[in-house]
């Protein structure tokens, strides 16, 4: 409403600024030029035409802002180029007919109206600067509509290009209705990199992953930079080219300009804010700060409530924790399967170039993590968001032979949600799926006062553990529940791999287990191996029972599965027992 009240002042205003009448009959002065309009608006300019007055030797022309004059001149043809203008901006022109007798009143004014979005002050802090890894919003008068072609790119104040987003790269993904864009074909070691993949580093090394560059909320388009592309309290503008999005004319050199924020004062504490209040808006802002702190130098990232919607690498940074400020509320949250990039997952020494093969594949997985030593997971709830019951979409991939710890968090996919090696202990927390959801080849991985969740019929475990006396999975003091729907008896406690050169040690100890669990425990296609369990090598149970605290029959339970004494389950019945601290 404010904005039509202007425009009407401002056409008000200006056509009582001319000669006060346009009958010229007689008197010799020409007449006023007619059919004025627009016949080109590029980016920032607009040519202007109308027609030709027959007693006409020249033409004025002028063109305000609102009632400030803003261009003016003359010419003997009847059209004119005029450049320079901005967006967010609306302009009025008007022309009039010159001869010896006089000039004719100026046209009724033509608005020319580059409102097509309005430039973001992006800083929220009192600096007006914003985190190295904000996104950038380009807020619109309506909901946008991406373009075909064109860039967005992004240019230090000494004219250095440091990030690009080419829009012709978008004709190879598809976006999902939560906007999310998704690789129309499988991500391989041979595919080029382009604009829609990342290549986030932590240490020395790069994970390349899918990414969505853009996407849009309401009437603003968020612009996802890549990722390390900025540098702190470094200054820098945006352009962006017209067609990005449909019926916006772009963004020039100087009209969109931000500043980021200096370097974190602390070198052992993070916060991560999505509003740049904090010292990172993203997760993996921080992870990538915090293996430039020194290997082994403790790190807390702190992570504020929120949805952040990326897939976090970890390489090479002990004594991490990421710790988010209360489970329900903090997520982090992308859609990944092998449909979408091949293999557990794997990182590269070198970044790739635009339309260099990439190498090795990021991996399935939302969160990768390599050769990472006590590394800590707090408050969080972690979702592989792919959705789809047939797909390997692991969670998180923890590819180490050292710690890692989970505490009170929430991991939720259906097929392979988890994947470990190395020693874990998950404590207090929500693992969620249906098939082979719990996998790997840990040397011990014990899951104490947990909820295991079926969401669908299949198997809790496959495992693969590389030494027959190794702990492998265990389970203690556990839940074993289902969501509503999920058939009685459709849950195995494990399947094996059928890898005889690997072994299927799973134990529970003290397990709540729901109707869901079949009443033959282990699923026996293929063999587990060893296919006889003993005290210290196989699938075994102990105490394991029914929501009511009843002792469950286990005379039913396959012979491929064993039940412990007290004295052979004393050794998987604390944490020190099975992960020795």
């Amino acid at each position: 409403m404010k904005r039509l009240l202007f425009l009407i002042l401002s056409v008000s205003l200006f056509a009582c600024n001319g000669s006060g009448g346009d009958d010229n009959t007689g008197s010799g002065i020409p007449s006023v030029p007619a059919n004025v309009k627009i016949s080109n608006q590029t980016t920032h300019s607009a040519v202007l035409v109308w027609d030709a007055v027959s007693d006409a030797d020249s033409y004025n022309w002028k063109l305000d802002e609102g009632s400030a004059a803003f261009k003016s001149g003359t010419t003997k043809n009847t059209n004119i180029i005029i450049d320079g203008l901005s967006q967010g901006h609306s302009y009025l022109f008007a022309v009039q007919a010159v001869n010896n007798s006089g000039q004719s009143a100026f046209s009724e004014p033509l608005t020319l109206d580059f409102g097509g979005g309005t430039i973001p002050d992006p800083g929220t802090t009192d600096e007006g600067s914003i985190c190295t890894d904000a996104p950038l919003l380009l807020k619109l008068d309506s909901a946008p509509e991406l373009g075909a072609s064109g860039y967005i790119k992004v240019f230090d104040s000494a004219d250095n290009q440091v990030d690009a987003i080419n829009l012709a790269d978008l004709e190879g993904v598809t976006i999902r209705d939560d906007g999310q864009m998704i690789p129309k074909t499988q991500i391989t070691g041979s595919t080029l990199f382009n604009t829609t993949l990342d290549a986030i580093k932590s240490a020395s090394r790069w994970r390349i992953i899918h990414y969505t560059p853009l996407r849009i909320k309401g009437n603003t388009l968020e612009i996802k930079l890549h990722s390390g592309v900025l540098n702190f309290g470094t200054e820098y503008y945006v352009t962006v080219d017209a067609g990005v999005v449909k019926g916006h004319k772009g963004v020039a050199k100087g009209e969109w300009k931000f500043k980021t924020k200096s370097r974190p004062a602390s070198t052992t504490e993070l916060s991560v804010k999505q509003d740049s209040s904090g010292d990172f808006c993203t997760v993996q802002g921080a992870i990538t700060y915090a293996g430039t702190l020194g290997k082994d130098n403790a790190v807390v990232i702190n992570i504020a409530s929120g949805t952040y919607n990326e897939t976090p690498f970890i390489r090479d940074k002990n004594n991490l924790t990421l710790q988010g400020a209360d489970r329900a509320n903090t997520i982090i949250a992308y859609a990944n399967n092998e449909s979408y990039e091949s293999g557990s997952g794997a990182s590269s020494t070198s970044k790739p170039a635009t339309g260099v093969a990439i190498g090795a594949s990021g991996g399935r997985g939302m969160i990768l993590a390599e050769s990472c030593d006590n590394l800590v997971f707090k408050n969080l709830t972690m979702k592989n968001t792919f959705g789809q019951q047939k797909g390997q979409a692991e969670v998180i991939y923890f590819n180490s032979n050292y710690k890692l710890t989970i505490e009170n968090c929430a991991l939720h996919s259906l097929q392979d949600t988890f994947l470990c090696k190395g020693i874990v202990w998950v404590h207090n927390s929500l693992i969620a799926g249906h098939c082979d959801f719990i996998w790997g080849y840990p040397k011990a991985c014990l899951f104490e006062d947990c909820e295991i969740r079926a969401e669908a019929s299949g198997y809790i475990v496959q495992a693969r553990v590389q030494n027959a006396t190794d702990k492998g999975f265990v389970f203690l003091n556990c839940s074993l529940t289902a969501v509503s729907g999920v058939s009685d008896g459709s849950m195995y406690l494990a399947r094996s791999a059928g890898d005889a050169s690997l072994y299927d040690n799973v134990t529970y100890i003290n397990c709540t287990m729901s109707p869901v669990i079949s009443a033959t425990g282990w699923y026996t296609t293929p063999s587990p191996n060893p296919a006889s369990p003993t005290a210290t090598s196989g699938w075994k149970e102990y105490g394991s029972k029914d929501a009511s605290g009843k002792a469950l029959d286990t005379g039913s339970r396959s012979r491929m599965g064993k039940v412990l004494t007290a004295e052979e389950a004393a050794a998987y019945s604390s944490r020190a027992a099975v992960l020795g601290y």
